[in-house]
């Protein structure tokens, strides 16, 4: 994902240490990892996996990973 968005990272995907805040050449997108999100009211859980921002267009993609603890998912 991180070579589309323009920003530079490891060969090997797995040597990628992510930082909180990563920006792309030209600072087009910001990629923010761990980060809290400001709302009006209380949200327990305001902590999305991923936020990648466009600072062009001035919009934000909230991505939150989950994997299932279903074993036998492909037979389903």
């Amino acid at each position: 994902m991180q070579g589309k968005r323009g920003t530079t990272g490891q060969k090997q995907w797995y040597e990628h240490v992510p930082k909180s805040v990563e920006t792309s050449q030209g600072c087009k997108v910001t990629v923010l990892w761990n980060q809290q999100v400001q709302t009006d009211r209380t949200i327990h859980n305001n902590k999305p996996d991923i936020i990648i921002r466009d600072n062009e267009k001035g919009t934000c993609m909230l991505i939150d990973v989950a994997i299932s603890g279903e074993r036998n998912m492909i037979k389903k």
